[in-house]
């Protein structure tokens, strides 16, 4: 008797995540996970810093992968009256809450932290959905595929 007959065969696909409003919805948070570390750091006075991994020469001359060190902005800044205020950006942009609104205000630095935990729920419960998917599609529109170069 056959072992294949014994399994459950089926036909599937592998898709991109990354292309999906799910795979813009983990970076989205991943971003904001970074900007909660940062104001926390920057509560307790202790430094923050965020790596990235590059590929590097060694002494030999040969490729090694190493973590260094990347600048981080912070998503909080202070206005001329003295408010401050916490954005999500996204391809340069702030990201629209609602209508008009692209920030939240802030009482200090204290409070980013809670913020930014509240803005996690509403991603989790897909209350920004709408407005995640428009700035993907605005950061899209700058960019044109190989094909529309050609015909242009």
């Amino acid at each position: 008797m056959s072992i294949l007959k014994n399994l459950k065969l089926a036909t599937a696909a592998r898709g991109n995540p990354a292309s999906s409003e799910f795979g813009f919805r983990a970076k989205v948070l991943a971003y904001l996970a970074e900007q909660k570390a940062l104001a926390e750091a920057e509560i307790a006075g202790t430094p923050f810093t965020a790596t990235k991994r590059v590929t590097r020469k060694n002494a030999e001359g040969e490729d090694i992968r190493v973590d260094v060190p990347r600048n981080v902005r912070k998503g909080w800044f202070t206005d001329a009256g003295g408010k401050m205020f916490f954005q999500i950006r996204y391809g340069g942009k702030p990201l629209e809450f609602a209508k008009g609104m692209n920030a939240v205000e802030v009482e200090n630095v204290a409070d980013v932290p809670v913020i930014i935990a509240s803005i996690i729920e509403a991603i989790n419960a897909g209350e920004l959905d709408p407005q995640l998917n428009a700035a993907r599609a605005s950061r899209r529109a700058n960019f044109t595929t190989k094909q529309k170069k050609i015909a242009a």
